[in-house]
Order: structure tokens, then sequence, then C-alpha cells
């Protein structure tokens, strides 16, 4: 029902192997999704993935730094050159606004498309569609820095395909029409009631996703409930203990705790320190998280996609490009 797309898995700078912080929220529903961040050269990361911008509904920008926010005129000066007509959400501090105002109006960037802008300090609950509710958690960081949640429910119906065989009525037309609520008359004259014959399934996934933030303890209500954590694992407690206090950022172990204290089943880190860009360096990253956290643990790479399927999250091939 939900998966997840890492366009950019480095903190503060790109590596040959990871660009900084971008990730894509897709759903089974629809050809809809959502990005969380876009750091410099989201635009590029796109092009290795059959996501467009024509699909993007919106763009939550969890805090202004950089590594977060420099992607955003390219990848909207694309979208306007290839034709986006559609409104774009943008879910973002003032300040990410202010600046991609000035950007627009100092490079003469024509945008064929309105910008919706939501000051993501504004409300908790930031967005709300059929099926689809996205709210906020202010986090700790050197800037405001914020966390989302979304909440996704998709809701069904289904014949109940045994009652139907007991009944003598094979798969067939019957089976669409009363699946679609419509009542069926046989052969006999006898009535197929759809009422008795088919029921509401609703599905549900719910994933939070963290901006750098140094008190993984700010997101517990987000996580109340919560399918997959995906959060950022700057630097090992180790490495932190030396850095110290001022970036403000997570160590591997810390969110891992977290994790298991808060139940979350699916924790994914992201926002590696480029000192970790080895595979020893992740080697020891995923040991420290395994020390602390005994869920389902993944090591989010770029071009990775997961998929959320009866409550476990698996890393899928990701489909191929369309022409």
């Amino acid at each position: 029902m939900l998966k997840f797309t890492f366009l950019g898995t480095s903190s503060g700078v790109p590596t040959i192997k990871r660009n900084v912080t971008a990730l894509a929220l897709h759903s089974t529903i629809n050809r809809d999704w959502w990005l969380v961040d876009c750091g410099e050269a989201t635009q590029h990361q796109l092009q290795r993935i059959p996501l467009t911008v024509h699909d993007l509904v919106g763009i939550c920008i969890t805090h202004i730094h950089g590594d977060h926010s420099y992607g955003l005129p390219g990848l909207l000066a694309s979208a306007s050159m290839t034709g986006r007509k559609k409104p774009l959400i943008l879910i973002a501090p003032a300040g990410v606004k202010a600046w991609l105002d000035a950007t627009i109006l100092h490079t003469e960037l024509f945008l064929t498309f309105d910008i919706i802008h939501i000051d993501v300090a504004s409300q908790k609950e930031v967005h709300r569609q059929d099926g689809l509710l996205i709210e906020r958690f202010p986090l700790s960081h050197r800037v405001p820095s914020y966390g989302f949640k979304f909440s996704l429910e998709k809701t069904t119906w289904k014949v109940d395909s045994d009652a139907l065989r007991a009944r003598g009525v094979p798969p067939g037309p019957a089976w669409g029409l009363l699946q679609h609520g419509k009542d069926v008359r046989q052969d006999d004259g006898t009535i197929l009631q759809a009422a008795e014959f088919r029921s509401q399934h609703t599905e549900r996934a719910v994933a939070v996703i963290g901006g750098d933030n140094d008190r993984p303890a700010l997101l517990a209500e987000a996580c109340d409930g919560a399918n997959v954590l995906v959060h950022e694992a700057t630097y090992t407690e180790a490495v932190l203990q030396k850095v110290g206090p001022g970036p403000q950022h997570s160590s591997v172990e810390r969110i891992a705790r977290f994790a298991t204290a808060e139940s979350v089943p699916n924790l994914v880190l992201t926002h590696f320190s480029a000192r970790y860009d080895t595979p020893e360096g992740m080697a020891e990253v995923a040991a420290e998280a395994r020390q602390h956290y005994g869920g389902n643990l993944l090591l989010a790479r770029d071009f990775d996609t997961y998929e959320l399927n009866d409550g476990l999250l698996a890393r899928v091939p990701p489909p191929a490009r369309t022409k």
C-alpha cells in the first residue's frame, strides 16, 4: 500500500554513492506521490526512477538547511519547462518560501503552475485529502525542524467468494455487480442481495519521517501506532560524543533505543555522515543499531525502494522507467 524511494541519504554534503536528502512517498492507490525534503540535484535523481514531476502532489520540507532544500528551484523549473499546469503544495517553513520567492524573482523563473504554500509552523494538521492525512511535529535542531506523519487509509469492497460458491454462483459478471453494491437477479428469479455477499476492507499505513533532530523522544506521539519510522542517524554514538552537541543530530544508538521503546516495527536509518560512506562504515552503523533495536532494520541507500505489506517493510526492485 505504501512505498518509499530514497533519492538522497547523505547528510550535509553529497558523496559519490549518496546524494543529499530527499525521500519519495508513493502508494498503490494511485499515481500521486509526495516528496519529503529536496536536497540539491534531486531533479537529477528523479531521472533514475519512474516517478514524474507531473504526478507530484506536494513537497514537505523539514527545515531550512540547504541539504534539505537547495534542490527546490531546479525541480520546480524543470516541472514548469516540461509543461506542468496543476498547482503544487509546498509545506515548508516560511523562510524556505521567502528564499524561493527571491530566487524566482531574481532568476526570472516563470512557473506555469501555482505553488500553494502552507507554513509548516502554522498548524499540526498540514494536509488532508481522501485517504491521506499529513501532520507535523516540532523537533530539536539548530533551526526549527519538523517531522511528518503520513497516515494513509484505503477502503475497498470485497465479495464473499466462499459464500457465493456455496450458493452455486461461479466467478463471473455477477460477482462484479455484487462487489459494486448492485443486487443480482438469478435465472431462477431469486435475488442475491449485495449487502449479504460483500463487506468493507480497510487498509491502513502510518509512516513517520523525521527531520534533523537530536531528541528522538519528541516523536513519541507521532510514532503511536506507526508502522514505519524513517529517521536521521548522522553519527554513531562514539563519534557524536566527540563531535559534541553543536550539530544537534541523533546518533544511531539513540534513535535505535527510541524505536525500541516505542515498539516501532520497522526502522529505516538515513542521513549518514560521509565518514561512514564505506562498507566498513555502514557495517559499524548496522552493528550499533542492531545492538539496541531488534525490529526490522533497514539502512537506506540512494534509489532503494521499500514497500510496506502486512506490516513488514521490505526492499523491492524498482519498477522500470516508462518511455
